[in-house]
């Protein structure tokens, strides 16, 4: 860390117990990730009425280049909070997962989920309940009628859109879990 880290308190007598906690956490945080520039924490335990023992909120900003994380829980969100060091190690949880997803954020590394893919309905056999879907690289995947999601196939028609999750079948390329995802795609004549 670039600045020392910096600790308050409001409500709670101070103690080296609960600072050395809070240290031993932030130095895990500044390992994951180096270019912390700075950690400001205030433990509190605010006066409320409550019918069991107080409960303790921990804030804590972490400061990286370009951004604050902050990780700021309502003490009445969990009453395994009455303990400080369990507040004290939830608060900074909740600090390591903002910090990873900002070092994934920066690297360029994010979740994606791939969209199931996409292809018309090329050929229909309604009496057979089959048919095909014409991939967008041109293939042809065989479909039945139980793979057609909310019992649609009945509205199916050559050239309308799907969405589908492909497998392989005995004889080839098949598809399962098939939803319509458009109108019939119709080629507009000259």
């Amino acid at each position: 860390m670039q600045e020392p880290l910096q600790i308050s308190y409001r409500e709670v007598t101070p103690s080296p117990a609960i600072e050395d906690a809070i240290r031993e956490r932030a130095g895990k945080l500044d390992e994951l990730y180096g270019r912390i520039t700075g950690c400001r924490v205030l433990v509190e335990s605010p006066h409320r009425h409550h019918h069991q023992g107080r409960l303790f909120h921990v804030r804590v900003e972490v400061a990286v280049p370009g951004r604050v994380l902050v990780v700021n829980r309502e003490p009445q969100d969990n009453h395994a909070h009455e303990d400080v060091y369990v507040a004290i190690r939830d608060a900074f949880n909740a600090a390591k997962r903002q910090l990873e997803e900002h070092v994934r954020e920066t690297r360029g590394v994010t979740k994606q989920h791939d969209d199931p893919p996409t292809g018309r309905v090329a050929r229909i056999f309604p009496d057979d309940g089959y048919g095909f879907i014409e991939t967008s690289d041109g293939r042809e995947v065989y479909f039945h009628a139980n793979s057609v999601v909310d019992q649609t196939f009945e509205r199916l028609e050559v050239g309308t859109v799907v969405r589908f999750a492909e497998e392989q079948g005995e004889q080839g390329p098949q598809a399962s879990s098939v939803h319509i995802a458009g109108r019939p795609y119709t080629q507009k004549r000259r």
